[in-house]
């Protein structure tokens, strides 16, 4: 575990994964990221890497090869290289080896910048293609905030306001797969969806058109929260596991096949396309109040 801090805020990260695994606020001690307990979900906020979301049967093609990836990629299960850089920025950083050849036939370095700023942590994904050939790719954020922050407080307290939007239009997951059928979810005058479980008993919400870069996590019964920015994301999904006192906010440079897919990777909805010697990066912020 390696740790970064500043006056106000304190985070703990793992190397395997990159994975951001703490996030206190040290003048009250509230805890804002889930604690993984594995009896719900095992994990805290992992990166997605080099596929966001599933394929369908697992499997995508490749200049006449065929590959099959996990749901999310592999590189969540991965031990990065890290870099620490003063008390407040850490760089973790993953290329490609023999094994990852084998399910993703690319040479890539992948990069998650993590910076405190006040009470503010970014993380930064920074992907720089390494080899000689165009590198297809999606990349995507898992984070998931505990609630209630206080154990006077209920889950069903709580509720996310959208800087943008009126309603949510959810594309539906079947089997890990984006169907074709969409449902309206309409926030309140005041752009705010109520957060009860139930709401993903069904899944995670996926968004394909969200207006909003700024999602917020409050209650009207106490003044502590969340806001969590992001730019330059064309997907987003909300989830938590079957009664899990957590909710996923998750920026997304890709997203899972649709149910009527090719399985083409250069085919694949979201996919980026990279150049030769290029870079390419994107952030999101969490700011704890």
């Amino acid at each position: 575990m390696i740790s970064l801090e500043n006056a106000q805020i304190s985070a703990s990260f793992s190397t395997k994964g990159a994975e951001l695994q703490g996030l206190e606020n040290k003048h009250t001690s509230l805890s804002y990221l889930w604690n993984g307990d594995a009896q719900f979900w095992g994990k805290h906020s992992p990166v997605l890497f080099p596929i966001v979301g599933g394929l369908k049967e697992d499997t995508y093609n490749f200049e006449g090869q065929q590959y099959q990836l996990p749901r999310h990629g592999f590189a969540r299960d991965r031990e990065f290289e890290a870099h620490k850089i003063g008390d407040e920025e850490l760089l973790f950083l993953l290329k490609e080896d023999e094994e990852s050849l084998k399910v993703y036939p690319f040479k890539f370095q992948l990069g998650l910048h993590y910076r405190l700023s006040g009470n503010t942590l970014s993380c930064s994904y920074e992907v720089l293609n390494t080899g000689n050939k165009t590198l297809w790719f999606s990349v995507g954020g898992h984070p998931a905030f505990s609630l209630p922050l206080k154990s006077s407080l209920n889950y069903n307290d709580y509720y996310l306001k959208f800087n943008r939007d009126s309603q949510l239009n959810v594309h539906q997951v079947n089997n890990n797969l984006i169907d074709d059928k969409t449902e309206i979810l309409h926030l309140t005058s005041a752009g705010k969806l109520p957060l009860n479980h139930e709401l993903f008993y069904g899944d995670a919400l996926v968004m394909k058109d969200l207006k909003s870069n700024k999602i917020s996590l409050k209650c009207d019964k106490d003044s502590h929260g969340l806001d969590f920015h992001f730019e330059g994301f064309p997907y987003f999904g909300i989830w938590a596991a079957k009664d899990a006192d957590f909710v996923c906010l998750e920026p997304w440079c890709g997203i899972a096949d649709g149910i009527h897919h090719n399985q083409q990777l250069i085919d694949k909805e979201g996919i980026v396309s990279l150049a030769p010697g290029k870079e390419w990066s994107r952030n999101w912020e969490v700011t704890c109040f």
